[in-house]
């Protein structure tokens, strides 16, 4: 038999916890960092939260990132543990969750009890701030191979302006701001489609497949047209990952 993919893991706290230490001991370049005791406890609350390892894994690469980023000059820095990214993880949930349309069901038993709620509560980055990441990773695609001339078009039009909204991001209120993140929220939906447009049949069904796996377990709690719509979510969320596309949303 095959290897179970990593998207039906949670069901399996052994087998999701040694996937994550698998990663972590990848990311910390070949240390390995059992998790046990009390870190297992905090994994498997995770397994049981159905937080999906691409979302876990995501964290790690988070916590890490920030670390080297601060630290640059320091090319043998520690081995991170699995407690240490617990923040990072928690926020990239919620990231998930409102992406891809899953709300917190607090009396269901697969309810995150990790602190996830709580991560939801606090301040989000700026606009200023993500706009300008978000321009940061848009550069790169109108370089990239295979950029067709209407794929620069498109995109030399989407950064033009978030470009212009960038300009006067800082002193946007009221109705203004509101008026400027909402059509955030439209530019976001046509950047989706522009990814599922370009995107080969083959790695279509594959992301399909990978998205039905990462929702299974909250389809029971979810009225069948939400669930499609979180699974529709869900794939251009995949398909965005896979090519370095940013969220335009401003959550």
């Amino acid at each position: 038999m095959g290897e179970k993919p990593l998207t039906d893991l949670g069901a399996d706290p052994d087998a999701y916890c040694r996937a994550i230490e698998t990663y972590l001991c990848r990311r910390n370049n070949g240390q390995l960092i059992r998790i046990v005791g009390p870190a297992f406890d905090l994994v498997r609350g995770w397994a049981e939260s159905a937080i999906p390892l691409s979302v876990v894994f995501r964290g790690i690469d988070h916590r890490i990132e920030r670390l080297e980023s601060a630290d640059r000059r320091n090319r043998r820095r520690r081995p991170v543990r699995i407690e240490f990214c617990e923040d990072d993880v928690l926020e990239v949930f919620g990231e998930w969750r409102r992406a891809v349309g899953v709300g917190i069901d607090r009396g269901s038993a697969n309810a995150p009890s990790t602190g996830a709620e709580s991560k939801d509560a606090q301040p989000r980055e700026s606009l200023t701030a993500h706009l300008r990441r978000a321009l940061a990773r848009l550069g790169p695609l109108r370089e990239a191979s295979g950029t067709t001339a209407a794929d620069q078009e498109f995109l030399d039009a989407l950064v033009c302006e978030l470009e212009g909204i960038l300009v006067g991001a800082r002193s946007l209120r009221g109705e203004r701001r509101s008026a400027a993140l909402d059509r955030l929220i439209e530019l976001d939906r046509e950047l989706g489609e522009w990814v599922r447009r370009r995107s080969p049949p083959d790695v279509l069904t594959e992301v399909g497949a990978d998205a039905d796996r990462e929702l299974a377990p909250f389809r029971d709690r979810m009225p069948e047209e939400a669930y499609a719509r979180s699974v529709e979510a869900c794939r251009i969320r995949l398909l965005r990952e896979r090519s370095g596309i940013p969220r335009l949303v401003l959550d």
